[in-house]
């Protein structure tokens, strides 16, 4: 006789909301919530949306705009962690920072819609940022870390990547963590112009450092004192001369087969979501 198959309806709502919050965040808006009752009522729980990840095969997508703001409206303030791939604007890095002053974790990889003044302005409002991760992106200059630093005094990790690697000698970001990142556990840089004096400047202004990335740094030498010291200082240390992965992503676990579903669909998907009222019969039973 075969088992019958378990009904997800009967479990616990705690691992229900365990399971349904490691999808991903297109997948949970475009059909997780409409499957049934009980799916539709845990996704309006604020606390689903503490964390949204959306990546995009393209720079400008309207379509996963429109899903991050949906998401973001629904954490009501609970949002804690947010991970953006391509298709983030200034607009809508402006609108996750006046929804929550709560974040935790902010993930941006090949975001060129996005300009350093305004990015400035959004880590201003997050005073309890713990993890920054900017890879690809096309902010620079000296300030724009200083300022980082000095808004998010609990700044605990923190990683930024260059597309290539720098020709030219420059340890100005370096010095910027050195002076404002103190409390730093966690630092990557790639592909930077770093040089001994910056890297040293590190080692001493960020005394609780326990992992450094420094692939495509070759401007550095570490045969000498300073490499011995890097060894006895840091406990997982990345060389120079490491490979960089060409095309990397912070976004592998995440499910592109949402991003299929055609534009017609999608305008009328968002707007059932508003206006769908809690009625069993609007939904699928198992």
């Amino acid at each position: 006789m075969e088992t019958p198959l378990p009904n997800w309806l009967e479990l616990p709502r705690e691992i229900t909301i365990n399971i349904l919050q490691r999808l991903d965040t297109v997948e949970i808006v475009t059909s997780v919530c409409v499957v049934c009752p009980l799916w539709w009522n845990i996704c309006k729980d604020p606390l689903m949306w503490r964390t949204i990840g959306i990546i995009s095969l393209s720079y400008f997508d309207e379509r996963l705009e429109k899903i991050c703001r949906y998401a973001v409206d629904r954490s009501s303030g609970y949002l804690k962690d947010i991970y953006i791939k391509k298709f983030a604007t200034d607009d809508l890095i402006n609108h996750i920072a006046n929804s929550t002053s709560e974040l935790r974790c902010i993930k941006l990889e090949e975001c060129h819609g996005i300009s350093s003044q305004v990015f400035s302005e959004v880590v201003k409002k997050q005073p309890f940022l713990e993890e920054l991760e900017i890879a690809y992106c096309d902010f620079n200059g000296t300030e724009f870390f200083e300022y980082i630093g000095r808004c998010c005094p609990l700044l605990k990790s923190l990683k930024f990547s260059r597309c290539f690697e720098e020709s030219d000698k420059c340890d100005d970001i370096a010095f910027a963590i050195a002076k404002t990142m103190s409390t730093l556990r966690h630092l990557t840089i790639i592909n930077i112009g770093l040089t001994n004096d910056g890297l040293l400047a590190i080692l001493d202004g960020c005394a609780v450092l326990e992992s450094l990335d420094l692939r495509g740094c070759r401007h550095l030498d570490l045969d000498g004192s300073l490499g011995k010291r890097c060894n006895e200082q840091i406990k997982e240390l990345r060389f120079p001369t490491e490979s960089v992965d060409p095309n990397p992503s912070y976004f592998n676990y995440m499910s592109e087969a949402c991003l299929y579903i055609n534009d017609h669909d999608f305008s009328s998907l968002l707007s059932v979501l508003e206006e769908i009222p809690y009625d069993p019969s609007n939904f699928i039973e198992f």
